[in-house]
């Protein structure tokens, strides 16, 4: 993708919207409404990288209530010819085909390569990815098999949607202090994961989610590893110019 002039492409991460409950995540989705506002004036493209709800699940009929704001700010920038992508995270797993096909909006489950300007990209969620935290990567692979899948969906939507996000919000991925804490660059997960990474193939840009702290480390030769933080307090997003990339903060 060749970035057109005077165009930027955004990348966001960890809303977490729902959690702890949905009045106080309300000003946060409103405050993300106004960022989506300010980027699509200038935006070639939008990425989501996951855990923009703290818990959702698509029956098939069904979708979860509330989030009406964020996901009609969506629609209307994907309206108006601006590709969105979206990445799941450990908190939308469940997601099934309603971005596709409500938004025109594709999800992705796994890590992904782009090319924007000559520069390349290696975009991803980052949840179960590096050395460690094989507890996760176990229940990770529960939640996504499909019998597990198939047995919440006979739970009735509102018992099931109830259990979903007590159990999301108790498992301290919101406000754990492990999320808080920067393990230095020798030490972040996600950063030796990108290292990994490199010894198969050079990219410019890795950009992840996931651990809600922005991040900013060089990892090798002309490569650079990004978190992109969250919008539950720091309120950052990425943004590539085309030339360079940068963490920035929403202040308004």
């Amino acid at each position: 993708m060749q970035i057109p002039e005077g165009k930027k492409i955004y990348f966001s991460s960890d809303n977490h919207l729902g959690a702890p409950t949905s009045e106080a995540s309300l000003p946060r989705e409103k405050k993300f409404v106004r960022w989506l506002d300010t980027v699509k004036d200038d935006a070639a493209a939008i990425f989501l990288l996951g855990d923009l709800f703290d818990f959702w699940f698509e029956y098939k009929t069904v979708v979860p209530r509330g989030f009406v704001r964020v996901l009609g700010k969506l629609a209307e920038i994907s309206d108006s010819g601006i590709p969105i992508y979206f990445f799941v995270g450990n908190h939308d797993l469940w997601m099934r085909d309603y971005f596709e096909k409500e938004l025109n909006i594709p999800v992705y489950r796994d890590p992904k390569e782009f090319t924007f300007n000559g520069k390349s990209f290696f975009i991803g969620h980052g949840d179960g990815k590096g050395p460690g935290d094989k507890g996760y990567k176990r229940m990770k692979k529960v939640f996504t098999n499909p019998f597990f899948k198939w047995l919440f969906r006979w739970l009735h939507p509102e018992l099931g949607m109830r259990l979903a996000q007590h159990l999301s919000v108790k498992n301290k991925i919101i406000s754990g202090d492990e999320d808080k804490k920067f393990l230095g660059e020798e030490k972040e997960w996600l950063a030796l994961y990108a290292r990994r990474k490199l010894e198969e193939k050079h990219y410019d840009y890795f950009v992840f989610g996931h651990r809600h702290l922005p991040m900013e480390i060089e990892i090798g030769p002309g490569s650079t590893y990004f978190n992109l933080g969250d919008w539950i307090t720091h309120f950052s997003y990425g943004v590539f110019d085309g030339t360079k990339f940068e963490l920035l903060e929403f202040k308004e």
